[in-house]
């Protein structure tokens, strides 16, 4: 148990937090019933005055909303085992990052008391199965404090954070990387560590949940039914990207999405005042969050109790429970301090801080009450397990139609034959924009693909991506799979790979111009890190678009997507490219997709195909012998037709020409090398590249003696077609280039 000295230095502390966050002039906030005594009410009311008087002199306190009443409720467990198994987080955090030398252990210091409750008294899970659909989600937005999340996982029985791994901390090849990676480490749900992701990711989560729950669920079998927590700092507060997914959060109605905030004052740079001011209460109740603020929560753990209940029983939108907590509480020099934020406490504050907080265990030593205690989490979560796999039994027998689309969702088995539903076409269809071309895709995949959903950043008219067979996914349909995402390009990106971490077989996509992924870029480069397959439907590839001149004409994006790594970069040229782009990225459930298509209308080319898609590059004309042609072609998008044009000139003057669709790099990449001499021989080195974009990287293709035609610098406004004469992106420009290499 936390000693005296500990109490008080922990009631100084919280006070000037309170103080600082704001109160009402007359230090008369309401509290929740069971909040655990540490002072009296009117030494702690003058502390509090005091303290704001000397941090406010020139300017008034911050308004704040009360915490709200609630009834008490009672302590699951003995206190003393919670102070106990509270210390234990605490204590392994301090021990790894201690032992690596590096990491952040202010966070979980502070959040521990919070993050206990949660995953020992409230979350359903089972340690022994990371990946049971039905169980409730964390999410450790504020991922640098991530040994809080392995020590609870390592307490709580996963076996992918043993007491070894603890130790080996930040080190190379260890399921305890730095910042949580749920590629790594079994138990973690999303990727986490540039600041407001893991808070968007949560909300796609919630939206799993609700969408699954509004579709499957019958008044005699509920099958979906699980929380989202997500724990944020005042870091991701700062971000635009927490408040474009939590507005869209409260605008859905997410009930089971539930927030809590570690209200620390505390980010690199030091105290939050020197940047952060505003009424982040006010901010969520204005998004339409349910608030609550829970003043103590270093040691008032039935008020941390209290919170959770009410917010589970406001279900109609989601919470955001404000705790206020010391960051490296216990530490007697570098609690409160900007110090004990992202470095080692060091060997001395160690020792000051267990003798600080009675802690006589050895480093990674768990008390074994502690331990006996966590340990009963493996035979709950099996039971848990079990009885929800009974449950999902009895469903199956009584609504199978409806249990065989949610078992593929769950377990990512695709529908057999589903590709046979994706449209083909002839030279003779009629050409199309592949923006269009797209729409028929999307249209047919949502017919055969149960997990299949998305929606645009307000552009669904442009980009062409709206369900025709659905409605909108809102507060009051959630079973709907069009998603209005609104103008929030970031919080769109980082909420669908939370959906598509949910389950194996959610497929979402979702779309906006291609130049406007300069705003969802970090979301995108989560979601190749961390494995999510999400689909990203960019329309406007070019300045094919016309009129909108610079602003919206993308020209270094696809070099830039090429270089990401787990990215899959297509740029198809027709409606079979079209189809075989999405064929693709449906079935990558770890690679995200990107497809970048054209808003002006394009031929159905002989010779593209669904097939040679899948090789990445392939020839799609050639009229030499012997693999042997005289130039090799190559094009991607709306510049292959140009590239088949220019063939056909120098055809006629004799020359032999193959024609190469370049529509995804990635994948020709991963050929073999025989069927990459098949389509660029070594021996031939007259090579002309023509793609109305940046020519970064097409030295590669086309090697040090080939010509790559392309735009290197910004566009302009104007008709497309007077754009690409301009430009230079033409046939005769190509038919030159390629003569010059003769």
């Amino acid at each position: 148990m936390a000693s005296t000295s500990s109490l008080a230095l922990s009631q100084a502390l919280l006070a000037r937090a309170i103080s600082h966050h704001g109160s009402d002039q007359r230090g008369s906030l309401p509290a929740f019933t069971g909040l655990k005594s540490t002072g009296s009410r009117a030494s702690s009311v003058s502390s509090r005055r005091r303290i704001a008087q000397s941090m406010n002199k020139n300017r008034s306190l911050r308004p704040l909303v009360r915490a709200a009443a609630v009834e008490t409720v009672e302590p699951t467990t003995d206190s003393s085992i919670v102070d106990k198994s509270v210390n234990s987080i605490r204590f392994l955090a301090i021990d790894a990052v201690e032992k690596a030398k590096s990491g952040h252990p202010g966070l979980p210091m502070g959040c521990a008391p919070m993050a206990h409750i949660l995953y020992d008294e409230v979350m359903r899970y089972n340690p022994k199965n990371p990946y049971w659909f039905n169980r409730d989600r964390f999410v450790l937005s504020a991922g640098h404090g991530c040994m809080l999340l392995y020590a609870l996982l390592h307490l709580a029985g996963y076996d992918s954070v043993q007491e070894e791994d603890l130790k080996q901390f930040r080190q190379f090849g260890s399921k305890t990387p730095g910042h949580p990676e749920n590629f790594e480490t079994p138990g973690i749900e999303v990727t986490t560590g540039p600041l407001g992701q893991g808070i968007a990711n949560a909300v796609g989560l919630a939206l799993a949940e609700k969408h699954l729950a509004a579709r499957f669920n019958k008044p005699d079998a509920e099958v979906v039914d699980h929380y989202t927590y997500a724990i944020l700092g005042d870091g991701c507060q700062m971000e635009g990207i927490s408040n474009e997914a939590c507005s869209l959060a409260g605008h859905w109605g997410l009930g089971k999405l539930i927030a809590f905030y570690d209200d620390n004052h505390i980010s690199i740079d030091g105290d939050t005042e020197i940047a952060f001011t505003e009424n982040v209460d006010k901010r969520f109740e204005a998004l339409g969050w349910h608030v609550i603020w829970v003043k103590n929560g270093n040691t008032g753990y039935d008020e941390i109790r209290a919170a959770i209940k009410e917010a589970k029983a406001v279900t109609d939108k989601p919470t955001l429970i404000k705790v206020t907590t010391t960051i490296g509480y216990g530490s007697p020099n570098k609690a409160n301090s900007y110090s004990v934020h992202g470095a080692a406490l060091g060997e001395k504050e160690v020792e000051a801080t267990r003798n600080n907080l009675g802690w006589p265990y050895e480093p990674f030593q768990v008390p074994d009450d502690v331990k006996s205690h966590w340990s009963r989490h493996t035979p709950e979560g099996a039971s848990l397990e079990s009885d929800w796999t009974a449950k999902f039994a009895a469903y199956e027998k009584k609504y199978p139609e409806e249990a065989a689309e949610l078992k593929s969702i769950i377990t990512g088995e695709l529908p057999a034959g589903w590709e046979k539903a994706l449209p083909t076409y002839t030279p003779e269809s009629p050409g199309d924009a592949t923006r269009n071309l797209s729409q028929q895709c999307l249209n047919a995949i949502a017919k055969v693909v149960p997990g299949f959903l998305g929606g645009s950043a307000d552009l669904a008219s442009s980009n062409m991506t709206l369900l025709k067979a659905s409605g909108d996914f809102q507060k009051a349909t959630p079973e709907e799979r069009n998603l209005r995402f609104g103008v929030r390009e970031h919080g769109m990106g980082a909420i669908c790979n939370g959906i598509a971490l949910h389950s194996p077989g959610l497929i979402p996509y979702c779309a906006t111009f291609f130049v406007f992924t300069d705003y969802m870029r970090g979301a995108m480069r989560i979601s190749a890190l961390s494995e999510a397959g999400v689909i990203y439907v960019m329309t406007h590839d070019s300045i094919g678009l016309g009129e909108d001149g610079p602003t919206h004409q993308p020209i270094e994006h696809i070099a830039s997507f090429r270089a990401m790594p787990n990215t899959l970069m297509f740029r198809p040229a027709d409606g079979n490219e079209t189809a075989g782009a999405y064929k693709i990225a449906v079935t990558k459930r770890k690679t995200p997709s990107i497809l970048a298509l054209s808003r002006q209308k394009l031929p159905q080319l002989p010779g593209t195909s669904i097939e040679g898609v899948e090789k990445g590059g392939y020839t799609i004309s050639d009229d030499s012998a012997g693999n042997k042609p005289d130039v090799i072609l190559i094009g991607t998008g709306s510049e292959l037709e140009i590239a088949a044009q220019a063939a056909e000139v120098l055809r006629k003057e004799g020359k032999t020409v193959r024609v190469v669709s370049f529509v995804c790099w990635e994948l020709f990449d991963e050929q073999s090398d025989e069927y990459k001499e098949s389509v660029l021989p070594a021996d031939v080195s007259a090579r002309v590249s023509i793609e109305a974009a940046s020519t970064f990287g097409w030295g590669k293709i086309v090697g040090g003696k080939g010509k790559s035609i392309g735009i290197n610098s910004f566009g302009a406004s104007a008709p497309a077609p007077l754009l690409y004469k301009e430009f230079g992106i033409t046939a005769e420009a190509v038919v030159d280039a390629a003569k010059s290499l003769f």
